[in-house]
């Protein structure tokens, strides 16, 4: 072949590797996950591609302080159905106030409210709005509105542009009846229930929560529904599930979707507790409990010691964690129980251990929810369990050490920092990576400082810079090195 020919040759096929290499970075950058300033918490395999000797780690909440003692006259045994909501410098609580067993519906119920400055200390505010046994010398917020008090359900609503008026919203509802809706200016005051239901293809014989979804932008709504009811959702058939409708304006709202958990074994979920995490509103976070119906581990006499009445002996259940990123499917990592009945036989009666709505911060490190003990006895209460922040799993490695391989992302910010802890002999290290997975000069394992101790945020430095600019928006995978260490989330900044 003629030299020129042959040079010619040679120019089409680099221009043809060029647009091959081009078009394949922008279909890279197109796929590619987006890192920004909300953390990215490892309690799914959403951002890892591999892992090698690491694995996800469920951790254990630390067992806090009774909170809240149910013990006014229109509260007792059988409150239930907690929602806990930060608003600004002040917490919220709103629980079902419940003296008699199996009154559920009835004008036996009532909404009560707490309120905190800390999320630890409660205290129940006198509101004279409703009178109880001749006097309104009580925290009730709802009364004499059967049956929405059974699972009266508050959001605070993050809307933007949303009506002063309706900044609080709620919904409560039977099978019967449907789901109705209340609203608030503050929380306290609340309007009649709508004048007809929003949704009525469902079970909702439990709590049912909503809340406005900043990443759908959508409202999204979570309740009980029935696994295999002739209908789908109406007779009480199978395994207590959930089911999920949206709606752009809390008026008109989808037909009623079941929620799907991968390939686990059902089990019977009692309440989703589904809620957008406070750091990051595209992870949703659900404490759920797990109902064991029939599964007994205290007999009735051993009950009634405790004040109790058999009804509520003969079953057992547990808090554990989910999670989801939207869309009609739950992530199911993790299916051991996340908060357990614990030592003695208090706890381990019918309908206790329920986790309450929200997940709340309550210090610098550490953040807070909240779950049901005692359920059916003369000292049922509220405890307060702690994490650190993001701390609900992490991707961990034992002392003999494991690697974690992200799937390609783009870095939002010039910073990759970490939410970390080692052990005194542990590390951890960071190498990026070209999508291909060739190390990127400069940010190599070798290049990477080594990291340990015991942090919420640290940036990650490499040869004593953690500047990443020249990196920010370039696909690119993230590669960690640990040792007896775990990595709760990430983000860049």
């Amino acid at each position: 072949m003629h030299p020129s020919c042959l040079s010619r040759l040679a120019l089409s096929l680099a221009l043809l590797a060029s647009l091959f290499i081009a078009q394949a970075t922008e279909a890279q950058e197109a796929k590619a996950l987006s890192l920004g300033t909300a953390p990215e918490l490892f309690v799914d395999h959403a951002f890892i591609d591999s892992m090698k000797d690491a694995s996800l780690k469920l951790w254990d909440p630390r067992l806090a302080e009774n909170v809240l003692t149910f013990d006014k006259p229109w509260e007792m045994h059988y409150c239930g159905y907690v929602t806990v909501i930060q608003d600004g410098d002040l917490y919220r609580m709103y629980y079902r106030g419940l003296p008699k067993a199996l009154a559920d519906g009835s004008d036996a119920e009532s909404t009560c409210y707490a309120e905190s400055k800390d999320g630890i200390h409660w205290t129940k505010p006198n509101l004279g709005i409703y009178e109880f046994n001749g006097s309104k010398d009580n925290n009730i917020i709802l009364k004499d509105h059967a049956p929405f008090s059974h699972n009266f359900a508050p959001f605070l609503d993050s809307r933007p542009g949303v009506p002063a008026n309706e900044r609080f919203k709620a919904i409560a509802g039977t099978h019967k009846l449907g789901l109705y809706t209340f609203v608030s200016p503050d929380g306290i005051h609340w309007s009649e229930p709508s004048e007809k239901a929003i949704i009525t293809d469902g079970a909702f014989d439990s709590q049912n929560v909503a809340f406005w979804s900043e990443s759908e932008q959508q409202y999204v709504c979570y309740f009980r529904i029935w696994s295999e009811s002739d209908d789908g959702f109406g007779k009480f058939v199978g395994h207590r599930s959930i089911g999920r409708s949206t709606s752009p304006d809390f008026v008109n709202w989808s037909p009623t979707i079941k929620m799907t958990y991968g390939k686990t074994l059902p089990e019977h979920l009692y309440t989703n507790q589904t809620i957008p995490y406070y750091r990051n509103p595209a992870l949703y976070i659900a404490l759920a409990a797990r109902f064991m119906p029939g599964r007994r581990a205290i007999s009735e006499k051993e009950f009634a010691a405790l004040g109790g009445i058999a009804t509520y002996s003969k079953d057992c259940s547990d808090t554990v964690f989910m999670s989801s990123r939207g869309g009609t499917s739950y992530d199911r990592t993790f299916m051991e129980g996340f908060v357990r009945p614990g030592l003695g036989l208090n706890n381990w009666s019918s309908r206790t251990n329920y986790p309450a709505r929200g997940v709340v911060q309550t210090s610098d490190e550490a953040m807070s929810f909240y779950v049901q003990r005692d359920y059916g006895q003369t000292s049922h209460h509220l405890q307060r369990m702690e994490l650190r922040i993001d701390g609900f799993a992490s991707a961990h490695a034992p002392y003999s050490g494991g690697t974690l391989r992200t799937k390609v992302l783009t870095l939002q910010g010039n910073e990759l920092v970490l939410n970390y802890a080692t052990s005194a002999a542990g590390s951890v290290w960071v190498e990026l990576q070209s999508p291909d997975g060739t190390p990127i000069p400069g940010f190599t394992r070798a290049d990477c400082d080594e990291m340990l101790g015991d942090f919420i945020e640290r940036a990650v430095i490499w040869k004593g810079n953690s500047d990443l600019s020249t990196l920010k928006g370039k696909p690119l995978r993230i590669v960690f090195t640990l040792k007896d260490a775990d990595v709760f989330s990430m983000l860049s900044r």
